[in-house]
């Protein structure tokens, strides 16, 4: 008999990070569950047939609590007896609801601030006098009815967290689940266990047969085709639906002609020795006719999105295939805003960039609530190849995306070059594996420069490097000078067309890993 997990049950009001508190929560051996912000009491009640719900996070969100169409809680929620936390948004939102006070903040906080903390109880036990947290709003709680009380405030926000005296609901204007937020493993631990009680009864062994099933009850006895880029994500979705669907399983690789350097032959010769049928599509004219005049990175996206598709489709008909497999990952699908009350931030080919009609009965995505790391930690436990499991994230669109403005070949040809210097000399310096990501991007910036003692106008190049847990926020690496040194010397020496290479100092956020 399965046991049934104790579980922490996230309402996801859009905002950026709402599957990171989840996967926080999972980190700690407790099952999560994201749903629905309007999710009714008698509805979480009901999933008490398979989970035991041992609290709720009102996640944060886009959103201002005055805004005519902000999401709400059916208030029901707060009277479950279960415990609640609201971050941010849902901090705001239940002040509003008991009557407290949210007002527009005179001083609006983003990215790291001081808070003093007044009481270290609840969520809040075992922290400082004063903690570095991450902060990201426009609004604030100014007051609070009677039976609250507050724990911490900045000089800008007298409420920055509170509780009730008489019931275990708490609030907290700031994200505890981003590691920005020193102690914030600590304050939704002290949730968790103190707070709600809960017994880590979770493992991540149960995602793959979970997965797995999941594959099977999707396709039946009908055939289907995985997109495979040789990627962390689509090679752990390969393995996964192998073991779910046999030899009716194809796996289509597409050189779309903006692969890394020598990146295509490396994929052919790993996946060649998988036991699956392995396809190798070279489209790279077929791509690069599709986005020329395109300079917009949204339609860049969806272009290359819509191709890749027609692309499968040709191949599904080929084997017969039903059905699309694809390793599209959590990160794509929540900046892709691809909830009611998300933010788009950047459309993902595999999501937002998809074509309305597809000749498929349905796209399948086990790995579709996994963030990065979880990905890793699966590919350890399916046994997969080194290389794969240590490969640096790289998006489907390849380095379309790395070359800002229209792509010409003489532009893939540069940006090729230049990110196998980057590759090359970040590895040899031996500290790659410190790194999430490093990559060069083509800029559509020239500059002046000199080589050969004549004047020379030509390309700049930008370095980025970023260090991360699970690419949802990031900070950029503070890769030694010397190492900055050899890259733009090699860079500018051995790539004519460009002039000058800069490094990317810019967190993320308020940028992206990514530039386009």
């Amino acid at each position: 008999m399965q046991t049934k997990y104790d579980t922490i049950l996230v309402l996801d009001f859009g905002g950026q990070y709402c599957h990171l508190i989840g996967r926080r929560i999972r980190e700690h051996g407790v099952y999560s569950e994201i749903v629905p912000h309007d999710i009714t009491a008698a509805e979480s009640e009901a999933l008490n047939e398979k989970i035991n719900v041992k609290g709720l996070i009102l996640s944060g969100g886009p959103s201002s609590v005055y805004e005519p169409n902000a999401p709400r809680i059916d208030p029901a929620v707060l009277e479950l007896n279960l415990p609640v936390l609201g971050l941010c948004y849902g901090h705001q939102l239940i002040a509003q609801i008991v009557q407290g006070k949210v007002s527009r903040a005179a001083c609006r906080e983003y990215g790291i601030a001081e808070v003093k903390i007044d009481k270290s109880v609840g969520v809040l036990k075992g922290v400082s006098a004063a903690e570095t947290v991450w902060m990201s709003h426009g609004d604030t709680v100014s007051a609070l009815p009677a039976d609250f009380e507050v724990l911490a405030h900045t000089e800008s926000c007298p409420v920055a967290a509170y509780r009730n005296k008489q019931k275990p609901i708490y609030g907290l204007q700031w994200h505890p689940e981003v590691v920005h937020t020193k102690n914030g493993v600590l304050m939704l631990r002290n949730y968790i266990f103190e707070v709600c009680k809960c017994e880590a009864n979770w493992k991540m062994e149960d995602i793959i047969e979970k997965m797995v099933k999941e594959i099977k009850a999707d396709v039946g006895e009908a055939k289907a085709i995985i997109g495979l880029s040789g990627g962390i994500d689509s090679s752990v979705a390969t393995a996964l639906a192998a073991e779910a669907l046999g030899d009716r399983l194809t796996a289509v690789f597409v050189d779309h002609g903006f692969m890394r350097e020598g990146e295509p032959e490396a994929i052919r010769e790993i996946f060649s020795k998988f036991n699956i049928n392995f396809v190798m599509v070279s489209a790279q004219q077929r791509f690069m006719d599709k986005l020329r005049g395109v300079v917009e990175p949204e339609r860049k996206r969806k272009v290359i999105g819509e191709e890749f598709i027609r692309v499968f489709e040709e191949a599904a008909e080929k084997s017969s295939a039903e059905y699309l497999l694809q390793g599209t990952i959590y990160p794509d699908r929540i900046e892709s805003g691809f909830r009611k009350n998300s933010e788009v931030i950047k459309s993902h080919h595999n999501v937002a960039g998809l074509p309305s009609k597809m000749n498929f009965k349905k796209i399948v995505e086990p790995l579709r609530d996994l963030y990065k790391d979880e990905v890793r930690k699966v590919a350890v436990m399916l046994n997969l190849p080194r290389e794969i499991v240590n490969r640096q994230p790289f998006p489907g669109p390849g380095l379309a995306v790395r070359i800002i403005g229209e792509l010409t070949e003489e532009k893939v040809a540069i940006t090729k070059k230049a990110d196998a210097i980057v590759r090359q000399e970040i590895e040899k310096s031996c500290i790659a594996e410190k790194l999430w990501q490093y990559f060069a991007v083509l800029t559509d910036t020239k500059a002046t420069g000199v080589k050969g003692d004549s004047r020379a106008y030509g390309y700049v190049v930008a370095v980025r490097a970023a260090e991360s847990r699970e690419a949802m926020t990031a900070n950029y690496a503070q890769i030694p000078y010397a190492v900055l040194e050899k890259i733009s010397t090699r860079i500018t020496n051995e790539i004519p067309q460009v002039t000058r290479v800069v490094y990317d100092i810019t967190h993320k956020p308020p940028a992206t890993i990514e530039w386009e």
